[in-house]
């Protein structure tokens, strides 16, 4: 009964929300029917991943180099994680969307990103036990923020894939600069250097285990490497990364 009373409850607060901000689509702006959704339009702009692309860090080519092909940045230096795989560009298409959701309380979109990310995530998880877990927030940047945009994303997307969901194998012990402020790929890498642990109480779950990290945007994957390299330390057998968007240098296919 309850469940019931809460849901008529929450069902009553998103149509009071729409008609009093009807809703938009976020990329073009066109009227649209539910807030978690795009317009026709919208879904044309975004440029999900598909193959081809690098088999290490997922970065899209334009053209089918053929299978197990690295792209030059990999192959300069390797990511810390054994693979990675990304839903879509972060453009001026997507931008919007991702910065909605992580800094203006969009969280609506956690559902459809996490569906996203399951598409993405299917080859990581195939064949193994995964335990999806995101890379946490600073104690500091989680209370002003209120949410970790990271873990909001990891639970649907687990849900999907049938995975483990693990709110809390990593800590971060340092606080860091937001790596957007950075302009050099070594700022960003020191920047993130022994910023996180795991937690004390969760060593034995990561130990021999596939872990696939999830985060919202894959830049110069400094962060996410700090993290693999974490939990490689602790014991993981492999660390996986899955994220919502990624930055492709030169654009969409340039490779």
């Amino acid at each position: 009964m309850a469940a019931a009373i809460s849901g008529v409850l929450r069902g009553a607060g998103r149509r009071m929300v729409d008609f009093l901000m009807p809703p938009a689509c976020p990329v073009t702006g066109e009227r649209i029917e539910a807030h978690t959704g795009l317009s026709a339009a919208g879904w044309g702009a975004i440029h999900f991943i598909d193959e081809p692309f690098c088999d290490h860090c997922g970065a899209p080519f334009a053209v089918d180099y053929g299978k197990g092909v690295l792209c030059p940045s990999c192959i300069a230096a390797p990511p810390a994680f054994d693979r990675a795989r990304a839903a879509i560009v972060y453009d001026d298409a997507s931008r919007s969307l991702v910065t909605g959701f992580k800094h203006n309380d969009r969280t609506e979109r956690a559902e459809i990103f996490g569906a996203w990310l399951a598409r993405a995530g299917r080859a990581l998880t195939q064949g193994s036990s995964p335990v999806l877990t995101p890379v946490p927030l600073h104690w500091r940047k989680r209370l002003d923020r209120r949410y970790n945009q990271a873990a909001l994303l990891c639970e649907p997307a687990a849900a999907r894939l049938g995975a483990r969901y693990e709110s809390d194998l990593l800590v971060r012990v340092r606080a860091t600069r937001q790596q957007h402020s950075l302009s050099s790929h070594q700022a960003r890498w020191e920047n993130v250097a022994g910023a996180f642990a795991v937690r004390g109480s969760r060593a034995q779950r990561v130990a021999d285990a596939h872990i696939v990290l999830v985060d919202d945007v894959l830049t110069t994957g400094a962060t996410l490497s700090a993290a693999a390299k974490t939990l490689k330390r602790a014991g993981a057998a492999r660390v996986d990364a899955l994220v919502l968007a990624r930055v492709v240098k030169g654009g969409v296919g340039a490779i």
